[in-house]
């Protein structure tokens, strides 16, 4: 979340970005600077009263000591009439702590000065393209009926043990799957990433962490009994592992990478664009995760883009990246590039990746801080990306890679598969 110092330093700036996004924070910033200016008060008064207790302990002592009972009690009760308008106030201060955090986790991140303005998708800029389009026949197979036609994917398999957004993978389709989740772990590992191995449910604190809560819990699947919410990417706990954390600058950066399933409720998700592995309830990602000192987060979102880049250029696939919107990022995010790639058969581009700068949005609701030089504890920047989501990378390589013979797999997963083509 922001921070109050951000507010208190510049309130018209934070009115200002955040217009980008499209959210009204004039009335958020006027509340939160008025219960601020009444938080200091309290605290005051607070802290005059117990400056005042404190005297007066010294006073009973030395009235005591000297006999004076009657003045002694005088003191007693006046120290008792202090201590509960002690206790009032500081109910009053706590309350209006958790009234000004309330409204700091309502408002969304601002977007720093590199986000293009806009309201929707059709806003977004495109910065960069690579990998030539195939050019297929106009038979060309989409996915859905290439899984079909060689027993790679089994969708109504899938909706009869659980429902529709649940694929089972089959065979030589399984195995693929498996190539594509050891081929970016293995890439991530040459890139730097420790790889971690997370829990795929969190508690509440976590999805708070990440800014998850309260924002995402309609698109989160819950475990209501245990209070627990399946994870919609590893992002969340593996950035969940520096939470009330407190690392050296020697420490930074942290870079892990993390394989997991993701669930996603996708509530609201209807239409065509939602057939075959375009939109998925349970879907395989691998993430990359860097925790950096603010000056060098954003040379180390470049080094995660090009990872990503080249992930897509190693298998073959057209690919360009979108500079988002305000209006198309997400709550939390200062930058977000999306990753796309060309679905020959779909003739559509489908999201692969986004790689997102939080600058200290997440750090602050984590307390996710670094030790400097000069001993001072400063809020850590977070940054995440998906290198890769699987499904649309699927849906594109067997359509983009089809021929008569049958899908050809990209050199660089053939060491994995064990095999060349799917026929």
């Amino acid at each position: 979340m922001l921070t109050l110092q951000q507010i208190k330093e510049n309130p018209s700036h934070i009115i200002e970005r955040l217009a980008v996004k499209g959210f009204d924070a004039n009335e958020p910033v006027a509340k939160v600077l008025d219960l601020d200016n009444r938080r200091r008060e309290l605290q005051l008064s607070n802290d005059n009263t117990a400056a005042e207790l404190k005297q007066y302990a010294a006073k009973i002592g030395a009235l005591m000591k000297q006999g004076q009972k009657a003045e002694a009690e005088e003191a007693k009760a006046a120290v008792a009439a202090l201590k509960e308008s002690q206790k009032n106030v500081a109910d009053e201060l706590s309350q209006t702590e958790n009234a000004i955090r309330d409204i700091l986790l309502s408002m969304p991140n601002t977007p720093c000065a590199m986000v293009p303005e806009g309201r929707t998708a059709e806003d977004n800029v495109v910065e960069k393209t690579g990998g030539p389009i195939p050019d297929l026949p106009a038979d060309a197979l989409p996915h859905w009926d290439l899984a079909r036609k060689y027993n790679l994917i089994d969708f109504d398999l899938g909706v009869k043990i659980t429902g529709a957004g649940f694929p089972v993978y089959i065979g030589k389709g399984a195995r693929l799957q498996r190539a594509l989740i050891q081929f970016f772990l293995d890439e991530a590992g040459k890139a730097g990433y420790l790889e971690i191995q997370p829990p795929y449910v969190v508690n509440e604190a976590s999805g708070y962490g990440t800014g998850q809560l309260p924002d995402k819990e309609g698109q989160m699947y819950y475990v209501n009994e245990d209070n627990l919410y399946l994870i919609p990417t590893a992002e969340v706990p593996v950035t969940n592992i520096y939470r009330d954390v407190i690392l050296t600058e020697q420490e930074l950066p942290k870079k892990n990478c993390a394989y997991s399933a993701c669930f996603r409720r996708e509530a609201g998700s209807y239409g065509k664009d939602v057939r075959g592995l375009n939109r998925l309830h349970q879907f395989d990602k691998v993430e990359i995760v860097r925790i950096e000192k603010p000056e060098n987060s954003y040379a180390a979102l470049e080094e995660m883009k090009d990872h990503v880049q080249s992930l897509l250029e190693k298998l073959g696939l057209p690919w360009h990246i979108l500079r988002l919107c305000g209006g198309d990022m997400s709550f939390t995010s200062a930058i977000t590039f999306d990753f796309e790639v060309y679905s020959a058969a779909q003739q559509r581009w489908l999201e692969v990746s986004s790689v997102s700068n939080f600058e200290t949005y997440q750090a602050n609701r984590l307390k996710c801080r670094y030790r400097a030089a000069d001993k001072k504890t400063r809020l850590c920047h977070t940054l995440n990306g998906s290198a890769l989501a699987l499904p649309r990378i699927m849906a594109a390589l067997l359509e983009n890679n089809q021929t008569p013979q049958g899908i050809t797999v990209p050199e660089c997963l053939r060491k994995y598969t064990g095999f060349d083509i799917i026929d």
